[in-house]
């Protein structure tokens, strides 16, 4: 399996797209339980179908280029291949001196952001990303050492990786974070996520609160035909100190849902966003049954 990825990993961007477009539509043919996903939650959201159709193609494209995004050798910068639009927003949140908090839903490449934001800013302000650790012995090795790059480190979805990150705002640096993760048990609350209630973590607002670092939403838009990623960057939600944490992840779930309706084509419409959080035995999310597929 490494000597595959170890393969992947020099291949062009534009061969591992095209292979990533036939393995997203091969996963939605051999899957009746992703196919009814996918179309629930872009029923959900309210979208035409030709909207989100073309993201069946770009699941596949997030998952073949990921060897590229880890395995490529750390002194081999992104270059050329990423470009930058509203930077000047991240240079200005930068200036303020409070740390930066930088959301990204599942939408086009969000490995590429963290590693665009460290070659473009890491010597200034290094960025903290957090990561839910791999299952698997052998994956867990390969990501936890690949995703750590010059001013780019990694904090784990546990108590220790919060208290990581809490430490790298308040030293004035950046933080990432995916906010329509779902958590486990404990660490989010019920919001509504195109109108629909879903578990949403409560680490984001908290972590903005508590430091007093702006909020800003960026994201990867993928080129067509491999010819590389737009960082785009968007102003965030203002989070009010007093804000209670089912106030404040409905603004944060309300700013992915903007971002989101930007480019619904390059979206993770198969994540299970509405399931319950890890530790509940309830089979089904809350208002899962309304979305069940007739």
């Amino acid at each position: 399996m490494m000597s595959l990825l170890r393969l992947m990993s020099r291949s062009p961007l534009w061969l591992l797209h095209g292979l990533g477009a036939l393995i997203g539509w091969l996963t939605w043919w051999a899957s009746p339980t992703y196919r009814q996903r996918f179309r629930a939650n872009v029923r959900t959201a309210g979208l035409a179908w030709p909207q989100a159709r073309p993201a069946i193609a770009h699941a596949g494209r997030m998952l073949a280029e990921l060897p590229w995004m880890w395995l490529r050798p750390k002194d081999q910068p992104l270059g050329p291949r990423v470009r930058w639009e509203d930077e000047g927003l991240v240079d200005a949140a930068l200036a303020q001196g409070r740390g930066l908090v930088l959301l990204t839903p599942h939408l086009g490449c969000f490995e590429v952001t963290a590693q665009a934001y460290a070659e473009t800013f890491g010597a200034r302000a290094p960025i903290t990303v957090l990561f839910r650790p791999a299952r698997k012995a052998w994956m867990r090795s390969l990501v936890d050492g690949s995703r750590e790059r010059p001013g780019l480190a990694t904090a784990p979805a546990n108590l220790a990786g919060v208290r990581q990150m809490l430490r790298a705002l308040r030293q004035g640096q950046a933080i990432g974070l995916l906010p329509d993760q779902v958590p486990p048990e404990g660490l989010g609350v019920w919001a509504p996520f195109f109108g629909q209630p879903a578990y949403t973590m409560t680490l984001a607002a908290k972590l903005s609160q508590q430091s007093g670092a702006p909020i800003l939403l960026i994201w990867g838009e993928r080129l067509p035909h491999g010819r590389g990623y737009v960082v785009r960057v968007r102003p965030g939600p203002q989070v009010p100190a007093d804000s209670t944490p089912e106030s404040a992840a409905t603004l944060i779930n309300q700013a992915m849902e903007e971002l989101i309706r930007l480019s619904p084509q390059q979206y993770l419409w198969g994540y299970h966003r509405y399931k319950n959080p890890r530790g509940l035995d309830l089979g089904q999310g809350a208002g899962a049954a309304e979305r069940r597929e007739p």
